[in-house]
């Protein structure tokens, strides 16, 4: 199958969105951004390129000043709070968690206060007040005590649950991670984003684009070009910035 074959059912389905009014609507989250890398400057000209708001989960503990200087330009990148040091602290046997029930939840909630300061400290304005837990995964149980520590959001993967605050979910991740720990096959995902694109016709969620660039292989980094392109060509997408999402989120509340 060629590539052009690949991509035109997307294609399509943006025309019928066209056809009908509609948006389809897409937003970029980026996770584990810590310093300026070779990987990150590909990122954010990419993105650049096809002005797509990027909104990077950056670990607390283990960045500074240097990402601020990287960012300056790139007035299209957000910044969100990806849990304190990515760090495990699941027994062997569970799923890696670092925001799971396996500490005392007052020393959870104090390190993602100390990420939250940290990051918002460096960042100002750029930085939003989102949590986006390490591998996806938080306790139930802290995600009511996030408002009083200062979030007013949580990014995790999947359908979002109701929850205390707005939900702003991944939905599509482009990585193989249990097979080639590489780009997924592009046929699956763009099925995939046709897929989440029909259920949002009737009000679901965004298509939530979720992306690693420290292990992007170059058929991932053709992935997100071709996908800019096909969605850049039409009036009927819109990438959005998460400052949207969760003010869209807020509204409805």
């Amino acid at each position: 199958m060629t590539s052009d074959q690949i991509w035109q059912p997307l294609v399509e389905e943006l025309v019928r969105r066209q056809r009908a009014g509609r948006k389809a609507e897409f937003w970029l989250r980026d996770d584990d951004a810590v310093d300026p890398t070779p990987a990150l400057d590909r990122l954010l000209d990419l993105t650049g390129q096809f002005a797509v708001p990027v909104t990077l989960a950056v670990i607390p503990a283990q960045t500074d000043e240097k990402l601020v200087v990287r960012l300056e330009e790139a007035p299209h990148a957000t910044i969100a709070i990806h849990g304190w040091a990515h760090r495990n602290h699941a027994p062997e046997d569970q799923k890696k968690q670092e925001l799971g029930a396996h500490r005392p939840r007052e020393a959870v909630l104090d390190e993602l206060a100390r990420g939250l300061s940290h990051v918002t400290g460096l960042h100002g304005a750029r930085a939003v007040p989102m949590l986006v837990p390490p591998w996806n995964r938080i306790d139930a149980g802290l995600v009511s005590d996030l408002g009083s520590i200062g979030f007013s959001a949580l990014s995790v993967f999947g359908p979002p649950k109701p929850a205390s605050l707005a939900v702003i979910n991944s939905n599509v991740d482009i990585m193989d991670w249990h097979g080639t720990r590489g780009c997924r096959d592009h046929g699956l995902l763009v099925q995939a984003i046709i897929a989440q694109l029909q259920h949002a016709f009737d009000g679901g969620e965004p298509v939530g684009l979720l992306t690693h660039h420290l292990v992007h292989d170059e058929l991932a980094w053709l992935f997100l070009e071709r996908l800019f392109t096909v969605t850049a060509r039409t009036e009927a997408c819109a990438w959005l910035s998460i400052r949207t999402l969760i003010g869209r989120s807020a509204a409805g509340a």
